[in-house]
């Protein structure tokens, strides 16, 4: 029987990518709502409770809403927006970070997608904490480079039109004010004690980014050296298939730059460890609408089926 799957905010970015990938799939049975009808709240009821899973691809307060319409006890929630990240009874989707984190995920019937930049920084800093490398009162900061896409419909327009503004053509440092949206489940979930201080860029380019964070050897609880510190995420994601680890004479490290695009079209996430004896610098590579959205969103789904991991996905 094929799973009933309905995507509420298909039109939007994430959820678009996330109806292209159904596409070529013979288990899955999408629920199509009347577009006239795609904001009205009892037309989504009827959809939201026909499923077996819901994919929630819209702005915070929407999703809340969504939620609340929720009558069929078993209907899975897989929600892709900021709004229940660190809610608790919401399983955090990043099934690569503990054994609990998947046994959560799949039996859990509210999942919460980790959002694009959230999921580098966390992939980086959660396995320094739980390792006892880290200190949890570290004074973290991240910068970060994203391609457009992960701003959604309105600005990937702006960024694609032939009049756009020439500032457009350079990257942009943006959340000036350190109030972004991800900061609050980077620090939950990781457990660290101070809100990172955090430097997103956006940039001339559609999809992909690198999360790095810096490190100062002599502060972490633990002697550690690039090359210790590579050997000890390579452990600690052993087995992982979404998360890969770079080989210590990786070729890209090795050719001085890592590239926001790199690894876009990618659903993996890929980790560097650079720097030297003093100051080190961790870095994931992937792309922001695989790993750090739809991609994510689709694994969690596909966790829940108890189907391959990486069904409909490109690694």
């Amino acid at each position: 029987m094929k799973t009933k799957v309905f995507i509420d905010g298909s039109e939007g970015t994430t959820g678009l990518r996330i109806y292209e990938r159904f596409q070529n799939r013979d288990d899955i049975e999408i629920l199509h709502i009347n577009p006239e009808l795609r904001k009205d709240p009892q037309e989504r009821r009827k959809m939201i409770n026909a499923s077996d899973i819901t994919f929630l691809c819209l702005p915070d307060e929407a999703s809340k809403e969504s939620v609340s319409l929720v009558e069929n006890e078993n209907v899975v929630i897989i929600d892709a927006s900021t709004a229940h990240r660190t809610k608790e009874g919401w399983a955090y989707g990043f099934a690569e970070l503990s054994e609990n984190h998947r046994a959560a995920i799949k039996n859990g019937k509210r999942i919460a997608v980790p959002g694009c930049y959230a999921t580098g920084f966390i992939s980086l800093v959660y396995p320094l904490v739980a390792g006892g490398i880290l200190p949890k009162d570290y004074p973290v900061s991240s910068f970060a480079l994203s391609g457009y896409s992960g701003a959604g419909k309105k600005t990937i327009a702006v960024y694609e039109s032939e009049d756009r503004p020439r500032e457009l053509g350079s990257g942009r440092e943006y959340a000036l004010t350190q109030q972004h949206k991800h900061l609050k489940e980077m620090k939950a979930i990781t457990g660290i004690e101070r809100t990172p201080l955090f430097s997103p860029i956006i940039d001339d380019y559609y999809s992909g980014m690198v999360v790095s964070v810096p490190l100062y050897a002599d502060m972490l609880s633990k002697e550690m050296t690039p090359e210790t510190l590579l050997a000890y995420y390579a452990e600690y994601y052993k087995g992982q298939r979404f998360v890969q680890v770079s080989a210590a004479d990786d070729e890209v490290a090795a050719g001085g730059f890592l590239a926001g695009n790199g690894l876009s079209g990618w659903d993996g996430l890929k980790i560097y460890v650079t720097g030297n004896e003093e100051r080190i610098v961790v870095s994931a590579q992937f792309d922001n609408l695989g790993k750090g959205a739809s991609g994510a969103a689709i694994q969690c789904m596909n966790i829940v089926l108890g189907c391959d991991e990486a069904k409909g996905l490109d690694l």
